[in-house]
């Protein structure tokens, strides 16, 4: 990374400006161009220095649920369960810990009805009991790491 990919993710992690051309007002602030930003965030996410770079919605407030859920996965079904819940749109992501609790994963749906129907679909899929952990209160914290 030089020092405008640096001033650049450091400048997106406060968000983008809600303007009708973001990356003009960005360009301005960071004395560049607009498509030269853009360029160099795609080659971020191309070499995996950014793992994501997109809007962080609020499921609930648009109508919709999701919830943090865990399984209990065998070492040895464990890249085959990653990989069944990888291929389901309503996962948001899924990670190892190191616990029993091995595999933990966020699922997002459209209706708390279809939240209750994709987790006993996951049960049913793998053969193992998922640990469902729903939101019991929201908390914001701002997260930003200076680079």
């Amino acid at each position: 990374m030089d020092e405008l990919d640096r001033r650049l993710v450091n400048r997106l992690q406060l968000g983008l400006p809600l303007v009708p051309e973001p990356w003009q007002v960005l360009a301005r602030e960071l004395c560049s161009d607009s498509q030269v930003l853009r360029q160099r965030v795609q080659r971020l996410l191309d070499d995996g220095t950014l793992t994501r770079f997109g809007p962080m919605f609020d499921i609930e407030r648009l109508g919709g649920a999701f919830t943090l859920a865990a399984l209990r996965v065998p070492e040895e079904r464990f890249e085959a369960v990653a990989a069944l819940l990888e291929a389901m749109p309503e996962v948001a992501h899924n990670y190892r810990r190191e616990h029993a609790w091995n595999m933990w994963f966020v699922l997002g749906c459209a209706s708390e009805r279809e939240l209750r129907q994709t987790l006993r679909r996951i049960e049913q899929d793998s053969g193992l009991a998922v640990l469902n952990l729903p939101k019991e209160e929201t908390y914001h914290v701002g997260l930003y790491f200076p680079v």
